[in-house]
């Protein structure tokens, strides 16, 4: 019998092996994940061959820095699957504004936020941060998750706009956007440098094996 306990990140859980949130949308399964029943709460599976915040855990973080009502600005959000599990983690008093250019993705996200109402979907594009200004407020927390050379500077374009003072971003970087040609190794110490000389890097994970040429820093901006 699956026992679910409280994970050390804080609105996760784990059944030892398995990560896991608590829905805040019993009964709903969006992504075919499988949903755990304890007592009268519902977990939902978060797999980290989905999601790279789930590797970045996976692969020991202790602070992903998002927490219970936060305010998140997501970039790169997608279909909205690792959404969906910020949603639960920052429950229906957080909110998520979830940007993204592409017509087909946005229409799966409106889909989902019309049953979780702390999600926010906007058609967007990350590189022009002022077209969406008037739109989204400040945020505990930047999420990226873009394929595209400059996602640094994308990164850092909005955490100084939009992150607040002590909140935390999160960028998950892929080399193989960046250079082809070169070592992701070498890609990943060249973006942290980067991200050092404007934030405090806390937590830098390679998510390999469950990514390929990705990881995740994580940094928080100054007071």
């Amino acid at each position: 019998m699956i026992k679910i306990t409280t994970h050390k990140i804080f609105e996760l859980y784990t059944d030892g092996k398995r990560l896991y949130t608590k829905s805040i949308l019993p009964g709903k399964a969006h992504f075919e994940e499988r949903l755990i029943h304890q007592g009268m709460d519902e977990y939902r599976e978060f797999d980290p061959r989905r999601s790279k915040l789930a590797a970045t855990i996976m692969k020991g973080c202790t602070n992903a820095g998002i927490r219970k009502n936060d305010v998140v600005l997501y970039l790169g959000v997608s279909h909205g699957y690792t959404a969906s599990f910020v949603s639960d983690i920052v429950g229906k008093d957080g909110l998520i504004f979830g940007i993204d250019p592409a017509f087909r993705v946005m229409r799966d996200l409106i889909f989902l936020s019309a049953h979780r109402q702390n999600l926010v979907p906007l058609l967007a594009d990350a590189n022009h941060p002022e077209e969406y200004a008037g739109r989204v407020c400040q945020a505990d927390v930047v999420y990226q998750d873009i394929s595209q050379r400059n996602q640094a500077d994308i990164f850092i374009r909005n955490c100084t706009m939009f992150l607040k003072k002590g909140g935390y971003g999160l960028l998950a970087v892929k080399a193989r956007s960046i250079d082809i040609r070169r070592k992701p190794r070498q890609i990943f110490e060249e973006v942290r440098k980067m991200l050092e000389k404007e934030f405090t890097v806390i937590d830098f994970r390679i998510l390999e094996p469950y990514e390929k040429d990705h990881c995740m820093i994580i940094v928080k901006k100054g007071n």
